[in-house]
C-alpha cells in the first residue's frame, strides 16, 4: 500500500535538512486528518501529513470502538461513509461497534490517493509566519532530522492544538467560568455522578491526617461552583480486551506496579457491598469478536484523574512521561483486579478471562497507541460554541457545515477531601452530564482563527467552543466530519483566507456530494421532508432519527400517511426505514412501485440495537425506480399504534 512504501522509506532516511512545497499540510494524526486529506486531495490539492502518531485514526483506531453518536442524523458526508464501511465488513448497513484494526486499516484507504503523502514520527518545532499567514513549519524526528515543509494552507488534526498554539493564535486550556458565556453547567461542579459514595476515608490511616492522602488524592481546596479554571479533565486508555483463549495474552506483573495505587478502589469495594457486577466499575463494552471498548465508570476507575493537567502545554518528552505514567496506572488496575486478594471474588474472577488480543496494536505490544485526550486546548475563534448552542438556543447560525448531538459531558478533572456533614471524605469534582437540545449545527466560523491572526489555518478537532459546549461537541463522528469540511475548505481558500472562502458553495458540496466521488447523494425522507403526504391525523413525538418521528393511534381507515419516492430517482435503489427500541410490536411497511406492491412486517423485539444508538437501519428491500413515476411506502399495524420515522433511498 502507498501510505506503508512511503513511511518504510522515510525510516531509512539519515539525518538531513530539506525543504519541500505543498499546497496542503496537516500536522496530526487523529480521525480527522484523513478525510481532511483525502476531501482536499479529490479536490486537487496535493496534501502532506506530518503525523507524529505511530498509525492513523486517533481514538477510532485506538479503541474507542463503541461510538460516540448522539444521534445517526448528525453523522454525514465521510464520517457517514466510513461507518457504512464498517458496516459492509462486518455484513451490516451501518456498523458502531467494531475492532481497532479493522477501522485502521479503513482509515488508511482515504489515504491510499496519488496526492496525499504521508510522513510519520515528526514532531513540530517551529512555524514561521509572514503577517496572518503561516508560511512553512519545520519538523524533527527524535533522532534528530530536520525538515521546513512551505504550504499555502495548513490544517491542525491534533488532540492537543499543537500547531495552533505555535502559530499564535487565541486559544484556552481548562474551563471558563459560567459568566463569561452565560452557561450554567461550565467550571467547578461537583455533581453525584462517577462520584464516591459519602464516607470513605482519604487518609492513608483512616482517621488520621498527619499519615497524609491515599494515592490519587490531590490537596485542592474546593471552589465556587460555576468558577474558571486551567484544570483539564481526566484522559484515559479505552481498553481492547479479549476472552478468547486462542487470542488471548494474559496481562502480567507490570514492572512499576503499586498495588497502593488501588487503595482507594479497596475502600470503594467495602463501602459498596452489594455492587458486585463488573459494570458497575467499568464501562465494559463488547465489541465484535470477542474483543471490548472499556471505558471509565465509578469513583475510581481508568480515568486517571488530576495527572494530566500539564499535558496540554508540555513537550513531547513531558508528554511521554504522562503517558508512561497512564500505562503504568491502567495495566496496574487490571493486574490488581485479577491478582489482588482484596477484590470481590465477583469481580476478580470475570477479569481473569480477559488478556490482550494478539491480533491489535502490533506495533506498540498490543496496547492502544492513543490516549484519550478527551480536550486540550480549544481554539477561540471566529465563533465561540455555548451550552446555547448545545440547548439549540442560537438560531441565527446561517454557516453550519454539520451537526453535533452528544449529551454535554465533561469527566471528573480533581479528587479532593472536603467535609461534608461534619465528615471528612474523598469526592471526585468535575463530572458533568446534560442533555440539551440536540442535533445542532456546528459554524464553519468554529474552525478558523481570528481573521486577524491567521487566514490560512482550519482547526477541526481543538475547534472553537467552551468547555461544556466541547464536551459535547468532541465527538469522532464529528471530527471525521469536521476533518472533511477543513479539507474541502482548504482547497477552496487555495492561496487566500479560509475565512473568506464562499460558504454556501462548501455547504452545497456537502449536501450534494457528500462522498465527493460524484455519486448520486442518498434520499432522506424524514417528518417535515417534502415528500411526506397525509400525515394530518398523525402526531408529532421526540426522539428517533433526528428531533422527532410520527405516530398514528387510530382507525386504520383514517391512516392516510405515505412517504413519496421521488421521481427524479432512476436505477436500482436500497431502500431502508429507521426503527426503534420502542413501538408497536409488529409494523408493516407496504412499498408501492409501477403498480406492484411489496409489503414488509418488521417484528420489533427481532431488533438488535447496538452501542449508544435508540434505533437501527431496517431494509426493505432492493426495487428498480424509474424516473419520472416515484412510487409510496405506506406504515401500517394491527395493534393500531403506528410508528413512522425517517426512511433513506440509497442507490446501488
Amino acid at each position: 500500500m502507498k501510505i506503508r512504501s512511503i513511511i518504510l522509506a522515510l525510516g531509512m532516511i539519515s539525518a538531513m535538512s530539506c525543504t519541500k512545497s505543498n499546497e496542503v499540510v496537516i500536522y496530526g494524526g487523529s480521525s480527522a486528518c484523513a478525510t481532511a486529506a483525502w476531501s482536499a486531495a479529490q479536490k486537487g490539492s496535493k496534501v502532506t501529513i506530518i503525523c507524529p502518531d505511530v498509525t492513523i485514526g486517533g481514538m477510532t483506531t485506538g479503541g474507542l470502538g463503541q461510538t460516540d453518536i448522539g444521534n445517526k442524523q448528525a453523522v454525514t458526508g465521510l464520517s457517514r461513509q466510513f461507518y457504512r464501511r464498517l458496516g459492509e465488513y462486518y455484513g451490516k448497513f451501518e456498523q458502531w461497534l467494531f475492532e481497532p484494526h479493522v477501522a485502521e486499516n479503513i482509515l488508511l484507504k482515504y489515504l491510499d490517493h496519488p496526492n496525499i503523502t504521508v510522513m510519520q514520527g515528526w514532531y513540530l518545532d517551529s512555524v514561521e509566519k509572514e503577517g496572518t499567514r503561516i508560511r512553512s513549519i519545520t519538523c524533527t524526528t527524535e533522532d534528530g532530522q530536520s525538515m521546513t515543509l512551505a504550504g499555502d494552507q495548513f490544517i491542525d488534526c491534533t488532540y492537543e492544538g499543537d500547531l495552533m498554539a505555535k502559530s499564535g493564535v487565541s486559544y484556552v486550556v481548562g474551563r471558563e467560568g459560567n459568566e463569561v458565556y452565560g452557561e450554567t453547567w461550565d467550571g467547578w461542579h461537583m455533581l453525584d455522578k462517577h462520584q464516591f459514595p459519602d464516607g470513605v476515608d482519604p487518609y492513608v490511616i483512616p482517621g488520621k491526617p498527619e499519615s497524609g492522602l491515599l494515592w490519587g488524592i490531590s490537596d485542592l481546596k474546593p471552589h465556587e461552583t460555576g468558577s474558571g479554571d486551567d484544570y483539564v479533565q481526566a484522559y484515559n486508555y479505552r481498553i481492547c480486551l479479549t476472552d478468547d483463549p486462542d487470542n488471548l495474552i494474559p496481562i502480567e506483573r507490570p514492572e512499576n506496579y503499586d498495588s497502593t495505587k488501588y487503595e482507594l478502589l479497596v475502600r470503594v469495594f467495602d463501602a459498596q457491598k452489594d455492587m458486585r457486577d463488573i459494570n458497575q466499575y467499568f464501562i465494559w463494552s463488547k465489541m465484535p469478536n470477542h474483543k471490548t471498548d472499556i471505558n471509565n465508570r465509578g469513583a475510581f476507575s481508568t480515568d486517571m484523574i488530576g495527572m494530566n493537567h500539564s499535558y496540554p502545554e508540555a513537550s513531547w518528552p513531558e508528554r511521554r512521561e504522562i503517558l508512561k505514567a497512564h500505562y503504568d496506572y491502567t495495566i496496574g488496575l487490571l493486574y490488581f483486579y485479577a491478582t489482588d486478594p482484596r477484590v470481590p471474588e465477583e469481580l476478580q474472577s470475570y477479569v481473569r478471562n480477559w488478556g490482550l488480543p494478539k491480533d491489535e496494536y502490533l506495533r506498540t505490544n498490543h496496547w492502544t497507541h492513543q490516549l484519550y485526550v478527551r480536550e486540550a486546548r480549544r481554539l477561540v475563534g471566529e465563533y465561540v460554541a455555548t451550552q446555547a448552542d448545545c440547548e439549540n438556543k442560537v438560531t441565527d447560525i446561517t454557516d453550519g457545515i454539520g451537526y453535533a448531538a452528544y449529551q454535554m459531558d465533561s469527566h471528573n478533572t480533581e479528587r479532593l477531601v472536603i467535609e461534608k456533614d461534619g465528615k471528612i471524605m474523598v469526592k471526585n469534582e468535575g463530572d458533568v452530564e446534560k442533555h440539551g437540545g440536540i442535533p445542532y449545527p456546528i459554524s464553519y466560523r468554529s474552525l478558523t482563527p481570528k481573521r486577524s491572526e491567521c487566514t490560512n489555518l482550519l482547526v477541526p478537532v481543538c475547534l472553537s467552543a467552551s468547555h461544556i459546549a466541547y464536551g459535547s461537541i468532541r465527538m469522532e463522528p464529528v471530527f471525521l466530519c469536521m476533518g472533511q469540511v477543513c479539507g474541502l475548505a482548504a482547497n477552496m481558500a487555495g492561496t487566500g483566507s479560509v475565512q473568506e472562502i464562499d460558504i454556501k458553495a462548501l455547504q452545497d458540496i456537502l449536501l450534494n456530494d457528500p462522498y465527493l466521488d460524484g455519486s448520486e447523494p442518498e434520499t432522506v425522507i424524514d417528518e417535515d421532508s417534502e415528500y411526506i403526504t397525509g400525515k394530518d391525523n398523525w402526531t408529532v413525538a421526540k426522539g428517533g432519527y433526528g428531533f422527532t418521528y410520527l405516530r398514528y393511534n387510530g382507525a386504520p381507515e383514517d391512516n392516510h400517511l405515505a412517504y413519496m419516492i421521488p421521481e427524479k430517482l432512476d436505477g436500482k435503489y436500497d431502500i431502508y426505514a429507521f426503527q426503534q427500541k420502542h413501538g408497536c410490536p409488529v409494523t408493516t411497511f407496504t412499498v408501492e412501485i409501477d403498480g406492484k406492491s411489496s409489503s414488509i412486517d418488521f417484528d420489533r423485539s427481532s431488533l438488535l440495537v447496538e452501542g449508544q444508538t435508540n434505533g437501527e437501519w431496517v431494509s426493505l428491500g432492493t426495487y428498480d425506480l424509474k424516473k419520472g413515476l416515484g412510487g409510496r411506502i405506506t406504515f401500517t399495524s394491527e395493534s393500531g399504534d403506528v410508528h413512522a420515522d425517517a426512511v433513506i433511498i440509497v442507490k446501488k
